[in-house]
């Protein structure tokens, strides 16, 4: 710390953003989930963690919004590396049920191979909820890095056990609310399926920016009072007619409750902000669109207690996905250390 100059170029130091704090220090934990077993189109997103700490080195720490931001006590908790091998393990079984599908078969058919799989995920969840526990009972705020959309699952325990109530805030393409979703239990698209039909501390989801969704999913969404789902259609219609999006962001906010969850898939932004994360669609939010939303959270009086970003795939001959990825997570960790000094 004596040392630290937050102006010169991040030296490789293990932790996102080349920051001097240990995890023991630290007011926020990043908690690395480098998973995406059930990914059911583009794989990748288990190289994100690694992608985006050497992204992060090239953040400049400086933010327009919060006085010294890199003071905002941010520790990175080891990536594992056998969850890496984990994840390729399970990921070859995967892929065998999804061709299996793909050309006709049945699930009845897999049933001991999709058994497999859910029990790895069993495991993942578990080890990351453990690990999110004991942050949150050292009064420290966990944010899980994926990897694929089913790893926050453990944080998202965690927080259960700890709060009465809360809400998700859910910024993603997808719905995510589909029943173990080509027999995966916990599937990529079932997040916030799991989370609503596991957690009753939940009391609200919002969404936004969601554009791809099937028919059970639209039905559900319509029919559970928790839900709110402003869509991207709902969004650009509103903008195209005149409604300013200060407006719209206050409207969003208004939906959630005082504790707010954040989850973050990459792919709620425009495709040409994450051209490889695993499900892009056409749509989706721009970054300081996205941007301009979480700071308006962070400063409306509600109280962030957890948040992850997934879904980021770095690709093979740049690092633009990691560099946007990056610098909506630097957003994320500095606005909830802005938000919670103000609870104070």
């Amino acid at each position: 710390m004596i040392n630290f100059n937050p102006s010169n170029p991040g030296i490789a130091n293990g932790n996102y953003f080349a920051l001097p704090y240990d995890v023991e220090d630290s007011e926020i934990v990043f908690v690395s989930a480098p998973w995406d077993v059930t990914t059911s189109y583009g794989s990748g997103s288990s190289n994100g963690p690694k992608a985006i700490i050497e992204a992060s080195l090239q953040v400049d720490l400086y933010d327009a919004m919060i006085l010294n931001a890199w003071m905002t006590r941010i520790g990175t908790h080891p990536i594992d590396e056998s969850l890496i091998r984990k994840s390729r393990k399970y990921r070859k079984i995967a892929e065998q049920i999804i061709k299996h599908l793909e050309e006709g078969g049945e699930l009845s058919e897999v049933d001991e191979r999709i058994a497999v799989v859910n029990s790895g995920s069993e495991e993942l969840n578990e080890y990351i909820c453990e690990i999110c526990r004991g942050y949150l009972n050292a009064g420290k705020i966990p944010a899980v890095i994926g990897g694929d959309h089913s790893t926050p699952y453990g944080n998202i325990k965690a927080l259960a056990e700890k709060y009465e109530d809360f809400g998700i805030l859910h910024i993603d393409a997808h719905a995510d609310l589909r029943a173990a979703y080509e027999g995966f239990k916990y599937s990529h698209a079932s997040i916030m399926f799991n989370a609503l039909n596991d957690f009753s501390q939940i009391s609200q989801l919002t969404q936004v920016a969601v554009r791809d969704f099937c028919q059970d999913e639209a039905d559900f969404i319509n029919t559970d009072p928790r839900i709110r789902c402003f869509t991207d259609f709902e969004l650009k219609r509103d903008l195209f007619e005149g409604k300013d999006w200060k407006k719209k962001c206050e409207e969003i906010i208004a939906t959630l409750p005082k504790n707010v969850y954040i989850s973050f898939d990459i792919d709620g932004l425009s495709p040409h902000l994450c051209p490889n994360t695993g499900t892009p669609v056409p749509g989706g939010l721009e970054f300081r669109e996205a941007d301009y939303l979480l700071w308006l959270l962070a400063t409306s009086g509600k109280k962030i207690i957890g948040f992850d970003l997934c879904e980021v795939a770095p690709g093979g001959e740049n690092e633009w996905d990691a560099n946007v990825g990056a610098r909506i997570l630097y957003k994320l960790a500095v606005y909830t250390g802005f938000n919670h000094k103000k609870q104070q």
